[in-house]
């Protein structure tokens, strides 16, 4: 059953709602625009066998506004509303996705193991905060290297502040940001520059303001508790329903929006204790529409599980997730550049963490974990490279600091310049926070622009309560004041400046050795060598590919001194191709040879690295 508003051309509009407790639903039909003392025109549903009702209206057109009632009282937007002009309590719209115009028809995708990904909250990208001020950028970023943009969450949400995750409306495009049009525009733009489109979408919880699925059906269950409430009814009683309200979201995106991948937010909120988990069924359903549209569609997990059934292929008992987020592999190299331990920090801060994160992707694969005090996570040691995506910076662990400090104010120059090269010379998905390829020093804080002062008070004492476990000293920024909003917006022309400029010149650099050399973009862990000295706290990697017979060798070195490391290299002649130490990159100049071998003495710059190829 399609549910929505489906405009169906000649002014014909089917509307189909799940309501299975409901004894009576009604259309209210709204033309031109709802006004106080003005009635709507009412149209009567009727219900099926599963709790959907439906009705088919004639003179309805693309814009016009509309509500369910139900049983006679409660006037509600509809729960898979397209678009709401008027907020999340308002009226919901009726739009014609088949009449978009679409430029992207030969689009085909990018295969996620070549792509670069970089993340981007679209209220602070830009001055304007729209879908559409994203799309002068876009050069830039494909200069820099970029072939894949992800965007936070896009949902309809309380107010025009928001990270995304507090969506009500997980078929509406934020209207503030520009709405279906903006949103779609922005997509063919990207396409027609060769850069896939990564969507962040919300499966766990919905917001708490405008959220009125209870109002529906029982969308949620007291089975399970996450920490925004109830979690959503996917394998309780009615479940069915509910799962298809989801999985029909995601196949909407990919159709009507030609979004090339979704980001799934936290699924380990995501409670399924049925045979066939939500996620295995929502995969199956992807993999069908890829197949039907000859193009493939991809998933892409956040999870704290450490659990690599999640990106297992279904035919050999996982979820058949494409891929999924490395904390662990984030957590290993902050800790060694900034040297924090507390909160989740504590279960990092040595040398073999990031090693180990590097050769295999979670650090944690059933060792002991002291901060969350068991054992956590299983060995992910056969998954491909292609199945994890590493950052050194992301929006949760910026804005979810205290201060929303970004890398950038925590370290030094030349430590910035060694987390990006840890992450783009990784045998995994690399993915860049909007400003880190430039040192953006703005912070990235947590706001919303709720209307309930009693939900703004619970957010302020929520947020108290979450850095409780951290070392971080300060006042918490108050999460629903605009400063918050407005102080976070990135300042897009320091990447033309200084310090800068070199840093942005050295992302550009680094991306172009990963995409021309076979070695570097071929993420076959098995063609990887990854080891370190523990007390100096260097890391080296050696990487390989077989058909083009390329091998190139990495130093990176994690303490703020110069080193001076003997018979660690592997056999064979190696020249240097990068060193961030050199004074183009504002470093005090190299101290390493441009020629190494297996037993020479090699110097080594405090936070530098080193790049060699075989020759």
């Amino acid at each position: 059953m399609k549910i929505g508003a489906n405009y169906l051309g000649n002014g014909n509009c089917e509307f189909v709602v799940w309501a299975t407790f409901r004894e009576k639903v009604e259309l209210l039909i709204f033309s031109p625009l709802p006004e106080k003392g003005t009635s709507p025109v009412v149209f009567p549903m009727e219900k099926d066998e599963l709790g959907y009702w439906k009705t088919l209206v004639e003179d309805v057109y693309p814009g016009t506004l509309y509500l369910y009632r139900l049983d006679g009282e409660k006037e509600r937007p509809d729960p898979a509303s397209y678009c709401q002009p008027k907020g999340v309590h308002g009226p919901s719209q009726v739009i014609d996705h088949n009449s978009s115009h679409r430029e992207d028809s030969n689009w085909g995708g990018i295969d996620i193991a070549h792509m670069i990904m970089y993340e981007i909250h679209t209220g602070t990208f830009t001055p304007e905060g729209t879908f559409e001020a994203i799309i002068p950028r876009l050069d830039a970023m494909l200069d820099l290297g970029i072939n894949a943009i992800e965007l936070m969450p896009v949902a309809q949400f309380p107010g025009e502040r928001n990270w995304g995750y507090d969506g009500v409306f997980p078929y509406a495009p934020q209207i503030s940001y520009g709405g279906p049009k903006g949103l779609i525009k922005l997509i063919n733009e990207c396409h027609k520059r060769g850069l896939a489109f990564i969507l962040d979408v919300v499966y766990n919880h919905l917001g708490p303001e405008g959220n009125y699925l209870r109002d529906y059906g029982p969308y949620f269950t007291d089975k399970y508790r996450t920490p925004w409430g109830n979690a959503i009814n996917f394998d309780d009683a009615y479940s069915d329903e509910v799962r298809d309200f989801f999985i029909q979201n995601a196949i909407f995106w990919f159709e009507k929006y030609h979004v090339d991948a979704l980001r799934l937010d936290a699924i380990h909120a995501m409670y399924d204790f049925s045979a066939k988990h939500i996620l295995e069924e929502l995969a199956e359903k992807v993999e069908e529409l890829s197949e039907k549209e000859d193009r493939k569609f991809y998933l892409i997990a956040e999870s704290d599980l450490n659990d690599s059934r999640i990106i297992e292929g279904r035919k050999f008992g996982g979820y058949g997730i494409d891929a999924q987020w490395c904390d662990d592999f984030h957590h290993s190299l902050h800790t060694l550049l900034t040297g924090e331990r507390s909160g989740y920090y504590l279960d990092f801060g040595k040398t073999e963490y990031l090693i180990r994160a590097l050769k295999e992707g979670f650090v944690y694969s059933g060792q002991y974990s002291v901060y969350r005090k068991r054992r956590h996570g299983n060995s992910p040691k056969e998954r491909s490279g292609k199945k994890f995506v590493v950052y050194s910076h992301n929006h949760d662990h910026i804005g979810n600091r205290l201060q929303g400090e970004r890398l950038s104010t925590l370290i030094s120059f030349e430590g910035l310049k060694l987390a990006a090269g840890v992450v783009l010379l990784s045998p995994y998905i690399p993915f860049l926070f909007m400003g880190e390829e430039y040192g953006e020093d703005a912070p990235f804080l947590y706001f919303v622009s709720h209307s309930d002062p009693d939900l703004i008070q619970a957010v302020r004492k929520g947020r108290k309560e979450e850095f409780e476990s951290f070392d971080w000293k300060g006042e918490l920024p108050d999460p629903q004041s605009s400063e918050n909003y407005v102080n976070s917006r990135i300042d897009w022309e320091k990447r033309n400046e200084g310090s800068h400029n070199v840093l942005l010149n050295y992302y550009r650099e680094l991306i172009k050795l990963r995409r021309e050399i076979p070695a570097l973009s071929n993420l076959n862990k098995d063609n990887l060598e990854v080891w370190g000295l523990e007390k100096e706290k260097v890391v080296f990697m050696r990487r390989w590919d077989d058909q083009q017979d390329t091998h190139v060798f990495s130093i990176f070195n994690l303490s703020e001194s110069n080193l001076d490391i003997h018979s660690q290299f592997p056999d064979g002649r190696w020249k240097k191709l990068l060193d961030s130490s050199e004074k183009k990159w504002n470093g005090q100049g190299s101290l390493t040879p441009e020629l190494i071998g297996s037993q020479d003495e090699v110097a080594v710059r405090g936070y530098g690295l080193s790049l060699f190829i075989k020759i």
